[in-house]
């Protein structure tokens, strides 16, 4: 019996390793047009290049990290240099489906 179980689990085992891949495409966010600011920039450098954010959320944390949005993209400094820069995601035209009844 322990042998029938064991011949079971052993011919089960490569079944088990059959999976597909998904690849996400990351770096298609947003439009590739937009110029982001490049960390060790100032805040008075990207201020100056795209002018007043739409909401700049305050510092938090030690060292404070703040946040500036604008429409097409996030900064985000430590004290009062750029650490980062994110494209906003822009969903994609849907298609209409099919109404249902």
């Amino acid at each position: 019996m322990p042998r029938l179980f064991l011949a079971l689990i052993v011919s089960c085992l490569p079944f088990g390793a059959n999976a597909d891949s998904l690849q996400i495409p990351l770096g298609q966010q947003g439009a590739a047009t937009v110029q982001l600011p490049q960390r060790g920039e100032s805040q008075r450098s990207v201020l100056e290049r795209f002018g007043l954010a739409d909401e700049e959320r305050p510092a938090v944390g030690s060292p404070p990290i703040s946040r500036w949005d604008y429409r097409e993209f996030s900064v985000y400094f430590e004290y009062d240099h750029v650490i980062n820069s994110v494209r906003h995601h822009q969903p994609r035209t849907s298609y209409p489906t099919k109404e249902q009844p």
